[in-house]
């Protein structure tokens, strides 16, 4: 169950699902997403679906990983924030597809953990213990900048951290409760929103928490 014949069924029903980018099916395709849960779901890794890993936190959907991921590369990016490093996985697969990438987790033990799953596949990903809602400690600016978690509100502080003409991609909470992936581009001073698509993440939470 975590063989490469069962990447390659996982990267046809990306396909089927209407991702595009053959650089994120080569990706997804080599990359070893079952050790990025624990091992008694690593038989349910390759499916279409969210997987628990602790703490109240999932590891998305492969088709949400994907669809970020393509959404993150068209920006055409030197520099990348991911906010809510979770399980590492989605850190994984951007490092492989961008120059420079930054990711900040405020669970303690999931931020180690994800370090130790990085570094022993030569990911280069600079981490961060710290809330994600104040962006990257010390300050920097983005290219692009990627929330894994729901925000009903965005962080003054991450769109502070876009760059001219930079790109923030978030799940937002509509006042219906709904969610949706949202893109909103710096345009000068000013930001332009877009809603994509329908989704549900896990909210995002404020603080650091072991």
């Amino acid at each position: 169950m975590t063989s490469q014949r069962t990447r390659d069924r996982m990267v046809e029903r990306l396909i089927d699902q209407g991702i595009v980018d053959a650089r994120v099916l080569e990706v997804m395709a080599a990359e070893p997403r079952h050790l990025f849960v624990d091992e008694a779901l690593a038989h349910r890794a390759y499916e279409d679906t969210a997987l628990p890993i602790g703490y109240g936190q999932t590891l998305s959907q492969p088709f949400i990983v994907a669809r970020m991921t393509e959404l993150v590369l068209k920006a055409n990016p030197r520099r990348v924030l991911e906010v809510g490093t979770g399980s590492g996985y989605q850190a994984l697969v951007l490092s492989r597809l961008v120059p420079t990438l930054y990711s900040v987790e405020r669970i303690v033990t999931l931020g180690e953990r994800a370090v130790g799953r990085l570094s022993s596949l030569d990911a280069r990903v600079n981490l961060a213990i710290a809330d994600g809602g104040e962006g990257w400690p010390g300050g920097h600016t983005f290219d692009v900048i990627l929330l894994t978690a729901c925000a009903q509100t965005l962080p003054k502080a991450l769109l502070e951290q876009l760059g001219r003409h930079g790109v923030l991609i978030a799940p937002l909470e509509a006042p219906d409760g709904s969610q949706w992936l949202t893109q909103v581009k710096r345009i000068g001073g000013a930001f332009e929103k877009r809603r994509l698509e329908p989704v549900r993440f896990v909210p995002l939470l404020q603080g650091v928490v072991d």
